[in-house]
């Protein structure tokens, strides 16, 4: 009997060749039964999120807390938030919320409004806090850190110097204005060292070089412009430490400090 012809031979040894990659398997794709079927289930779960967002009563806004407040009550701040009770909690504006309130009470600073799923809304506020004050009348108009006017009240707060605003009809007035000077004066308010700060009764400024203190037992002290306000402070420091019952300091020039009076 004959053997495999050549051509049969090397058709074999082809087929049987390590050296030759073998013929990628072809993936099975999904029924499209079962694609149905997940889309169907994708369509429902999406749906049912939605529901339960937006028209279920599992996530509504139901309760409203208040924190960090100081002067401002709690029904102050959730009466200007108006947050609308009962509506979904993802459909709460948290950004409108917060600039309302910074609007509608300008002794807010700062107020970071939160949703604390499942039903509650809440308002973390920062008030400004008075480092002059104003006289206007019989009232008070308080003064931030920032120099803005922020609250008109009837009593003076504790441990809060006055600033004086007399500007004369100077160069330094009409190159700086008066939102300027009051700028440096608060300036020098939040520079003062921690005990001179305690005893100021009055800040007085009448241009942008030239602005002065009253203290507690008829004590003045001329600081000159709001610039070098911490070595001021230092020199200040060290005046007072030296002379305790001096009752002039000048450190307007803080390089050739002066003290007078007893």
């Amino acid at each position: 009997m004959a053997g495999p012809t050549t051509a049969r031979r090397g058709a074999g040894q082809r087929q049987d060749d390590p050296a030759r990659p073998p013929r990628p398997t072809r993936r099975r794709l999904p029924s499209r039964r079962l694609l149905i079927v997940i889309t169907v289930g994708v369509l429902l779960l999406a749906g049912g999120s939605v529901w339960a967002l937006y028209g279920s009563s599992w996530f509504r806004a139901e309760q409203v807390t208040t924190t960090g407040v100081d002067v401002l009550t709690p029904a102050e701040v959730e009466a200007a938030a108006a947050v609308p009770i009962g509506a979904p909690m993802v459909s709460v504006d948290t950004d409108v919320i917060a600039a309302q309130l910074r609007q509608k009470l300008p002794r807010i600073d700062s107020v970071d409004v939160v949703r604390s799923w499942p039903h509650g809304i809440g308002l973390k506020v920062i008030e400004r806090k008075p480092v002059l004050l104003m006289k206007k009348d019989t009232k008070f108009i308080e003064v931030d850190v920032k120099g803005v006017r922020f609250a008109t009240v009837n009593r003076a707060p504790k441990r809060v110097p006055l600033l004086e605003l007399t500007p004369d009809q100077s160069a330094s007035l009409r190159r700086f204005g008066s939102g300027r000077l009051v700028r440096e004066a608060v300036r020098v308010a939040g520079e003062l060292p921690g005990a001179v700060a305690k005893d100021t009764q009055v800040v007085r400024v009448t241009s942008y070089d030239s602005i002065s203190l009253e203290l507690t037992g008829h004590r003045t002290v001329v600081w000159g412009s709001g610039e070098e306000g911490p070595v001021k402070a230092r020199v200040l420091t060290a005046l007072m430490k030296a002379a305790p019952k001096a009752g002039h300091f000048d450190v307007s020039a803080p390089t050739a400090p002066a003290v007078s009076g007893s």
